[in-house]
């Protein structure tokens, strides 16, 4: 049996245009090519990462170069390239899309598409086979498109271990879909389940600029100029997982998928081109690992989040403490307990420094301070702990007058 394959390209440093194109180029040919994949007339979604209001160097989302090269290797084969994409629970997909320069991509032409936006039509699609999905909700768009190309960014995440092509996936839902992954269904199961349906028939990982630390939307970026391209998700994410120096059992989605056979996860079976993973591996730094470093708690502050917390609840949360450290008023919070995400009970804790952020916590809202929103904003985390003054962009107690 012929084994799948996974192209590994290095880029110059800081690349231009012309050597991004050409580093995407060669990966996707060594990997074996579009051209059996894509056929002319064919519909083929693209869809990269834009988690987050970030712009590409951060390592936080795909650097709209890599999905130009491969939206222009798709017309070449007389097919039409859409770019599409849902950013996090809560965020405003637009903003993220103008963030990351995407704009400057629909005014040459290409066509990238808000997932969110109110006239994409939603079918919902059973799953056969499925054991934590049954059906799920998707965007008509992708559902009829006889492609689908993951253009992710390298990045680790402080859930799943790395967010790469399989976890990019869990982009084309809605909010309350993306909630229910994590909220109802178990989000390794989950997005692994969900290529059952929606499964990339190539993938290109951005590796120019990666991410490592606090992923997704957080971290430190890292310059990897690196392109990894591949037809099968799973094999991709398992060579480039082992690039940023994870294992297959630290990467849940990936586990999952392989699991499933989904694709292949054992390194032993995939032939890979261009590089060699031990040229180009980096230890990339884990999010628990960072937060220590970033963060140095005061006495007594205990944070716990439950399993299936999004990383909506997550995000504001850490965005939080760094508003407060930028501010030097860490140590105000000194001694709360803070509780995110779904918990079956509560800590034993005092009520007059407990704080309960988000929705899932909504049942104990008399046992503490409760934070409302699916994801709260940042602004009101940092009001539930009282802490007034002013803090990253927001003057809390001007905010508190304002709404008073």
């Amino acid at each position: 049996m012929a084994k799948t394959t996974v192209a590994l390209v290095k880029t110059p440093a800081q690349p231009d245009d012309e050597a991004v194109d050409a580093a995407v180029r060669k990966a996707v040919g060594l990997a074996g090519g579009l051209a059996g994949i894509v056929t002319s007339g064919n519909t083929v979604i693209i869809k990269p990462n834009l988690v987050v209001t970030r712009p590409p160097e951060t390592g936080a989302t795909t650097d709209p170069r890599v999905c130009k090269a491969i939206a222009d290797m798709v017309r070449e084969l007389g097919a039409r390239p859409i770019i599409a994409e849902s950013s996090f629970v809560g965020l405003d997909t637009e903003e993220a899309i103008r963030v990351a320069g995407y704009d400057e991509l629909r005014n040459q032409g290409y066509e990238v598409v808000d997932l969110k936006q109110k006239g994409i039509e939603k079918v919902t699609v059973p799953v056969p086979g499925g054991k934590a999905l049954k059906e799920v909700s998707l965007p008509r768009v992708v559902v009829e498109a006889e492609v689908i190309i993951s253009v992710p960014k390298m990045k680790t995440h402080d859930q799943a271990g790395v967010t790469l092509a399989i976890k990019n996936m869990k982009g084309v839902l809605s909010d309350a879909w993306k909630r229910k992954f994590h909220h109802t269904f178990g989000v390794f199961e989950s997005t692994a389940e969900l290529l059952m349906v929606a499964k990339p028939s190539f993938s290109v990982v951005d590796g120019i600029i990666a991410l490592q630390g606090l992923g997704p939307a957080f971290g430190e970026a890292l310059e990897m100029d690196l392109i990894v391209a591949g037809p099968d998700a799973v094999a991709v994410d398992a060579v480039t997982s082992a690039v940023m120096g994870f294992e297959l059992q630290e990467c849940g989605c990936v586990r999952e998928a392989a699991a499933l056979n989904l694709g292949v996860g054992d390194l032993r079976e995939i032939e890979i081109t261009g590089e060699t993973i031990d040229n180009v591996r980096f230890r990339f730094k884990r999010s628990e690992e960072a937060i220590t470093e970033a963060i140095e708690f005061p006495p007594g502050l205990n944070i716990i989040v439950g399993e299936k917390t999004c990383s909506g609840c997550r995000n504001q949360l850490l965005s939080s403490l760094f508003d407060l450290k930028e501010a030097n008023l860490l140590d105000s919070v000194a001694g709360w307990t803070v509780v995110c995400g779904r918990l079956d009970e509560l800590p034993d804790v005092t009520s007059e420094q407990l704080l309960l952020v988000g929705a899932c916590l909504a049942t104990f809202r008399s046992s503490g301070t409760f934070v409302e929103g699916c994801p709260p904003n940042s602004r009101d985390v940092i009001r539930g702990f009282g802490v007034g003054g002013a803090v990253g962009m927001v003057d809390i107690d001007a905010l508190e007058a304002e709404e008073g």
